[in-house]
């Protein structure tokens, strides 16, 4: 039987400032705008204030703040009125637990430790001792002297834990030294933390969701919601690749949810990698087709020069990859160092040791090098043994060559993973990598390696510098012949920058000598501590412009921190911090400056409007289940959380929305106008994709004819439908336009319109010149 899946759908992130009645106002929106399903961020009980509802704290009811049960119900209600579903978000990887009293099962588990009902939940290593929770701040003897007993309850400052039957008498000293957790500063948590997290994120405690009773414990309320409301068409799953299990707990997930719910994970794929096709779901959540969309509207011509001019700005010549790697190896080292402790009290230390004349302590070093070193080399994120060992080969070949020192332990640590696939060895050393691959690249790399930073996007390669049009259709073909039910997306709630941000910075690598000499005098004119952030900064200032200096501030203050180069999050700075922190004072407030940064922003905005429209057309056109991720309708230029999930002007966008279906045609210029032309080749393509679904099945390149050629992408569905994006758009204007380029229609038909601007189209093979007059997209349909 066919699953059902949506059209398209469109993100909200629930919060107490964007509550369920609130949703239920913007359904007409949703619904005139075309979407087919409201896409829900997580909407179980989480920590208070939560803006993205990924701190579970009780998976037993849902979200208060957000609404309750009695909101949740009016929006479905809502939603089945409008003839719309819901795809629900969960998390079955870890719990909040940053206020230890607002999840139950955790202060069960401080309560009574081992004998708690919910100690098995938890990924907890009891043997090494006392729970340990970092929260204590870093002069920890001090802050222990700073403990209370109040009202049956341990109490460090706002912190409240509970106290063990029997262990309330004596001195607040005596009571924490007799309970089940032992509070510790929190830079202890990197190192020695005894329970499994979520990355390094010591309050997201993990869960063990491959137990049945884990699973029903923390599935039982959305499970109840899928039975008893036809109107949530599915499920999106956060983080598959923290669980020991992931194809296993796909697996029992489709087998409660039934076959013809949706289902996503939110797998990201490493350029060329698959989905392990023994995982019975749909698809992801879109990462690898924002690589793909974004790469063909890249310039690989300006590789060459971007790249010399970060050397030389940066002192550095390294390759992305390497940069990766020294990332990657940093994070296993510091604050994922607990988590290799852990893995190396597993390896077969006898087989490993490589000389009898070794200490103790120099043997287990040695190990725990080759752990953090065998995590490093993956290529992928993880690993899903039994199935496919090419990534676990690779993986110690790569750190073989790079440490050939540690061969002994490496080949133990693989041979010992392939001898049993699901031991405790291979399911620890799987979990991690990822978060290996997570920290060190995305959350460092991402923030060193700053010659192009449009390439610095979840699920990319900075090291592809751009994608030809060939590259392009042969990834949305296979899309389209594999993964059809997949989601696609642009910008999603963590996205380094939004896909309008990495549009504009696209028109760079078209004028790569003009933006490095506007780069060499800014930065000589305004320095900041570090060459690199340098680079970052600039093309954060363009890209987001205009972005104000609390802005700007809070965003170079994240990355300064991510980048560890400088200041870190663990080791700060308080010079480098408050150099970061006024420099977006000082560019805004040189008045010359401002006005040049204007002019340049001004010069390449059309460029970058044209790449935007590109984008999403070709996104919501093309293979897969596209999603709009809340505000993206409009030009809308934000950096990375929390800068993305700041309000959005739905007012306004109702407000374009009635104008555009009165018939307005709105100028490519978002200060004038809003930004309405995005929303317009959103709403028609959505709107086609919604009431048409027959056209968008199938695909195919549709190459045009002359010299401009290469400026076109342009692809059909079904022979009834083509979509068509100006790409290079400097080039295209530096070769006199389109002159006599066509676009050679399928079948030699002629009876097409343009549902962007409800107009026909001129003949069978339409010049591009009058094609794209008005937009530099086109959206063409044959009549039924």
């Amino acid at each position: 039987m066919t699953r059902p899946i949506p059209s398209s759908t469109y993100r909200l992130q629930f919060s107490k400032d964007q509550t369920f009645a609130d949703a239920q106002g913007l359904v007409e929106y949703l619904d005139r705008l075309g979407v087919g399903a409201l896409y829900a961020s997580p909407l179980l009980e989480s920590g208070a204030g939560s803006n993205h509802g990924y701190d579970v704290v009780d998976p037993t009811r849902i979200s208060a703040e957000r609404g309750g049960p009695e909101g949740l119900h009016a929006l479905l209600a809502r939603l089945r009125e409008a003839d719309l579903t819901m795809l629900l978000d969960v998390v079955p990887n870890h719990v909040g637990v940053e206020v230890a009293k607002a999840n139950p099962w955790w202060w069960d588990v401080l309560r009574h430790g081992r004998g708690s009902r919910f100690a098995g939940h938890f990924d907890i290593d009891w043997s090494a001792g006392p729970l340990l929770l970092p929260i204590l701040d870093a002069d920890e003897p001090k802050a222990l002297s700073e403990l209370s007993v109040q009202d049956g309850e341990l109490r460090y400052y706002e912190h409240a834990f509970p106290l063990a039957p029997g262990t309330e008498h004596g001195s607040a000293a005596e009571v924490h030294e007799r309970q089940h957790y032992r509070l510790v500063s929190w830079k202890r948590g990197a190192a020695e933390l005894t329970y499994r997290r979520f990355f390094d994120v010591s309050t997201l405690a993990a869960v063990r969701v491959e137990l049945p009773e884990v699973f029903a414990d923390t599935h039982r309320e959305i499970l109840r919601w899928l039975d008893e409301e036809p109107g949530i068409i599915g499920l999106r799953v956060d983080h598959p690749d923290g669980l020991s299990d992931p194809g296993g707990y796909a697996r029992r997930l489709r087998e409660a949810i039934g076959p013809d719910r949706w289902l996503l994970v939110e797998k990201i794929l490493h350029l060329g990698e698959e989905l392990p096709v023994s995982w019975p779901v749909d698809g992801t959540s879109g990462y690898e087709a924002l690589a793909d969309v974004q790469g063909v509207f890249v310039d690989p011509s300006g590789a060459g020069l971007l790249t010399q001019f970060a050397a030389e700005h940066t002192g550095v010549k390294a390759s992305s990859h390497a940069v990766e790697h020294q990332g990657r190896r940093e994070v296993a080292d510091t604050i994922l160092a607990a988590e290799v402790r852990r893995i190396a009290a597993l390896v077969p230390v006898p087989e490993a040791a490589p000389s009898t004349e070794e200490e103790p302590g120099e043997a287990a070093d040695r190990v725990r090098d080759a752990v953090a070193e065998f995590l490093c080399g993956f290529p992928v994120y993880r690993s899903y043994l039994p199935e496919g060992r090419e990534a676990l080969d690779t993986a110690v070949a790569v750190a073989r060559a790079n440490r050939p020192d540690l061969a002994p332990i490496l080949e133990a640590i693989h041979a010992a993973m392939l001898a049993d696939p699901e031991g405790l060895l291979a399911t620890r050393v799987q979990q991690t990598s990822g978060m290996v691959m997570a920290k060190g690249v995305e959350d460092t790399a991402f923030y060193r390696y700053n010659r192009f930073v449009a390439l610095n996007e979840v699920g990319g390669d900075p090291g592809r510098f751009g994608l030809s049009p060939a590259a392009f259709h042969a990834a949305l073909s296979a899309r389209e012949a594999g993964w059809p039910r997949t989601m696609t997306t642009l910008s999603t709630h963590d996205t380094k920058r939004s896909e309008d941000v990495r549009a504009r910075l696209a028109v760079l690598a078209e004028i790569p000598a003009e933006w490095v000499e506007k780069v060499r005098r800014w930065a000589a004119r305004h320095p900041l501590p570090e060459r690199s952030l340098e680079l970052l900064a600039w093309q954060s200032v363009v890209g987001a412009w205009p972005i104000s200096a609390e802005r700007l501030a809070g965003y170079l203050g994240k990355a300064s921190k991510e980048a560890k180069l400088a200041t870190s999050h663990v080791e700060a700075v308080p010079e480098v911090d408050a150099a970061v922190a006024a420099w977006p004072e000082q560019v805004l407030g040189d008045d010359e400056l401002v006005a040049e940064i204007t002019a340049f922003v001004e010069r390449i905005a059309a460029a970058g409007w044209s790449n935007s429209l590109g984008q999403k057309l070709l996104q919501l056109a093309g293979p897969g289940v596209p999603d709009v991720y809340q505000g993206t309708e409009l030009f809308e230029y934000s950096l990375v959380d929390p800068d993305n999930r700041r309000p959005v002007d739905f007012a306004a966008r109702q407000r374009l929305l009635a104008r555009l279906d009165e018939g307005w045609l709105p100028e490519v210029d978002d200060s004038a106008t809003e930004g309405a032309a995005k929303l317009l080749v959103t709403a028609s393509a959505a709107r086609l994709r919604r009431y048409r679904p027959e056209l968008f099945r199938g695909y195919r390149a549709v190459p045009a004819q002359g010299h401009a050629a290469e400026h076109a992408v342009a692809f059909t569905r079904s022979r009834k439908l083509v979509a068509v994006a100006t790409r290079l758009p400097v080039g295209l204007e530096d070769e006199g336009g389109w002159g006599d380029t066509v676009l050679p229609l399928p079948d030699g038909a002629a009876d097409w319109h343009d549902m962007i601007t409800d107009t026909p189209v001129d003949g069978s093979a339409p010049r591009l010149a009058t094609l794209l007059a008005r937009y530099p997209v086109a959206l063409l349909v044959r009549p039924a």
